[in-house]
């Protein structure tokens, strides 16, 4: 192992690990799902939380992919606009402390934008960071630098989630979910330091730029060349409608059996075990292994933690489900964008083919929860969770029969 390779490992896992424990003390399944209660939102807005989050990560990547595959070196891109993805959790902290007990509907909106920014610059980073991690860390220890990078957040969101149960038990809300936020700020800070020690490998020769509109019209070929591609974000698509029942998770568990508010630190807690779990185990599968085969188990633990959620007698055999939903989370984190680099034919292709895998995602991924948050308000909780349950299904069905891993097919 080189001397650089050891240098990148720790300075992007340090990147990685300290961001993912930032969010974990804004938890789109436990904490901010429980502000957003706390501020009185209705179930659609609830749902709204990960529909805006997640069509943030995945809708500019692609747009932004032409752009990055002209840049010789992607670090300074990334360094110059990432600032954004942190600095917001700081004005929602203020929100939390100085607007939510007199404004509660106008800081829900101030929650939906910070959600929206942070995750926008994050989806147009997106294919520049993989690019970085692409050129840094061979295909034989990329699952285990997730893994790892991820086992260390889990285990640090693990304590946090302590230390949030603690802060929300001194701390009455809405003023200790401020807290939450100022901790999530403090954590990315220490991230954007480990991101600006990377030393950026050398790249290949820059794309000539091309016209957005030009760049995109190349992509319905590309996916016609590929039906193993397209397979793959079928499942996807499935897999991301079987997800859409976790923001409601916690809400379910507060409203059902009516614990304190510090018991959602337990949930993150769990949440975070599951994590720790799968984060231990399912790197080493990837690399040897395969991303599709680590994908398949994460669709398996949503299909189960909505099972679970249907079927729970009490608030603690329902924390099962955060421990499920931890292990698809550890999941997705290891092999989601690992396997889209994988799919590229080229390594000058790869932010082509992460912006394709994760922006083709994002209207099922921003419909599926506020669907699920109006199928909330007119059948209840239990018809999301068996829906959520049934897609998960078909994702799984899809993977198995008709995805071939693509480093197999290579």
């Amino acid at each position: 192992m080189t001397r650089d390779l050891r240098w990148n490992l720790g300075a992007l896992g340090a990147d990685y690990g300290l961001f993912v424990v930032g969010l974990s003390f804004a938890s789109q399944t436990t904490i901010l799902p429980a502000f957003a209660a706390h501020l009185g939102a209705p179930n659609v807005v609830v749902g709204a939380i990960p529909a805006v989050m997640t069509v943030g990560w995945l809708l500019p990547s692609l747009p932004a992919a032409g752009h990055t595959e002209t840049l010789v070196r992607k670090l300074p891109f990334v360094l110059r606009y990432t600032v954004w993805e942190r600095v917001p959790f700081v004005g929602l902290a203020l929100a939390a402390f100085f607007l939510a007990g007199r404004a509660p509907a106008l800081t829900l909106g101030v929650l939906l934008l910070t959600l929206l920014v942070v995750t926008g610059v994050g989806g147009v980073l997106m294919p520049a960071w993989m690019d970085i991690i692409g050129r840094a860390i061979p295909v034989t220890l990329r699952g285990r630098f997730f893994a790892l990078a991820n086992l260390g957040a889990s285990l640090g969101g693990f304590a946090g989630g302590l230390v949030t149960e603690r802060v929300l038990a001194a701390v009455p809300p809405p003023e200790g979910y401020g807290v939450c936020f100022l901790l999530a700020a403090a954590c990315m800070g220490g991230s954007l330091v480990a991101l600006a020690l990377v030393r950026e490998p050398p790249a290949a020769a820059a794309a000539e730029p091309v016209a957005l509109r030009a760049y995109l019209a190349r992509v319905p070929a590309l996916l016609r060349r590929d039906p193993n591609l397209r397979a793959f974000l079928g499942a996807r698509a499935c897999a991301v409608v079987g997800q859409a029942a976790g923001a409601f998770y916690t809400v379910h568990a507060l409203r059902a059996w009516e614990p304190p508010a510090s018991e959602v630190g337990v949930f993150t807690a769990l949440l975070l075990g599951g994590q720790v779990v799968g984060n231990a185990t399912l790197g080493w599968v990837a690399d040897r292994a395969g991303h599709r085969r680590v994908l398949v188990t994460g669709v398996l633990a949503s299909v189960l933690a909505n099972a679970v959620a249907l079927g729970a007698p009490s608030l603690a055999a329902f924390g099962a489900v955060f421990v499920l939903a931890g292990l698809q989370l550890a999941a997705h984190s290891v092999s989601s964008l690992a396997i889209l680099l994988e799919f590229a034919p080229t390594p000058e292709a790869r932010p082509t083919y992460v912006g394709l895998g994760t922006t083709v995602i994002a209207p099922v991924a921003f419909l599926a929860p506020l669907a699920a948050g109006l199928l909330a308000d007119a059948a209840g909780f239990a018809a999301v969770f068996a829906a959520a349950g049934l897609a998960g299904v078909t994702a799984l069905v899809l993977l198995v029969r008709r995805v071939r891993d693509p480093r197999s097919v290579a």
